[in-house]
């Protein structure tokens, strides 16, 4: 389908931005990379009457390290995220993560900022900004403020974002030196949301687990921070028993649709198997 008639706006600053927003109000919607938003105006699920392309804020893009932490700004691709040495080197997770969405077109266009501000269950990146303990760095008519990502998210497409708000850049701690990690992620084809996926970021010492983090993609209506899973396998060597207690947990807490993907007994059941699986790897990988 086509989408219906809409005005274009393409800002220089995001100060400028946020003034069309002020000045459109309700009928202006923000565009990243556009895989989510332009597929709903193609169905007339969204129908806003201004568009206001955030492409042409340079303010936006870059990959930086700011002592212990890296920001991204919002406006960066997948691609970017690929070619990175800060994310290689501190946060390889979210490499192999950006490797698994969709395909090298889409990741050409798709940005950070847009698959954690939209609110899709389905996107890849958001269980990562959780489990990482990520802050979200906002602007609008208010000023700046900060909100963690495990406190974003309210329900299917529904964030924390007011309205007149975009989100500039997010702000990930980097994990301990010789951390281990993995995203495990079932899905149908090669393009596709996840059927379930998990991902995990831990430190082992002497083969004891010593601290791990847990996320979990398209298990609910929002992305999941399974505390209680990671802290099943805190003090562990990882051992069958523990990662059951961990997959349990983890568990415990989806609640997934049944879709075309499966019912909902099939899609709690693998995403406990990415959870055991991605705790295997993580532990092989770490130091």
């Amino acid at each position: 389908m086509i989408p219906g008639p809409f005005t274009y706006h393409r800002p220089g600053s995001v100060a400028d931005a946020l003034k069309l927003l002020a000045e459109l109000g309700d009928e202006a919607r923000p565009l990243a990379g556009g895989h989510s938003l332009i597929p709903m105006m193609k169905l007339r699920l969204a129908s806003p009457e201004h568009l206001i392309d955030l492409h042409g804020i340079t303010a936006l893009k870059g990959v930086v390290r700011e002592g212990d932490r890296v920001v991204v700004r919002a406006m960066t691709t997948q691609h970017e995220l690929l070619g990175s040495d800060v994310i290689a080197s501190i946060l390889p997770i979210l490499k192999e993560t950006s490797l698994l969405i969709a395909d090298p077109q889409i990741r050409y266009c798709g940005t950070l900022g847009g698959n954690v501000a939209n609110g899709d269950p389905g996107n890849d990146m958001p269980a990562l900004m959780q489990l990482l303990n990520a802050d979200f760095l906002i602007e609008g008519p208010d000023g700046q403020r900060t909100v963690a990502a495990r406190d974003f998210y309210q329900g299917a497409y529904f964030t924390a974002l007011e309205p007149g708000e975009i989100l500039t850049a997010i702000s990930i701690p980097g994990p301990a030196s010789g951390h281990g990690y993995a995203y495990e992620k079932l899905k149908r084809k090669v393009g596709d949301y996840a059927t379930a996926a998990a991902g995990v970021v831990m430190t082992m010492e002497g083969g004891i687990v010593t601290s791990c983090s847990i996320g979990l993609t398209n298990l609910a209506d929002t992305p999941l921070w399974a505390q209680e899973a990671g802290e099943a396998v805190v003090g562990t060597s990882l051992d069958d028993a523990a990662l059951k207690r961990a997959a349990d947990a983890a568990i415990a807490i989806m609640s997934p649709a049944a879709d075309g993907r499966g019912p909902v007994e099939y899609r709690k059941h693998v995403g406990g198997i990415m959870v055991q699986r991605a705790l295997k790897r993580a532990a092989a990988r770490a130091a």
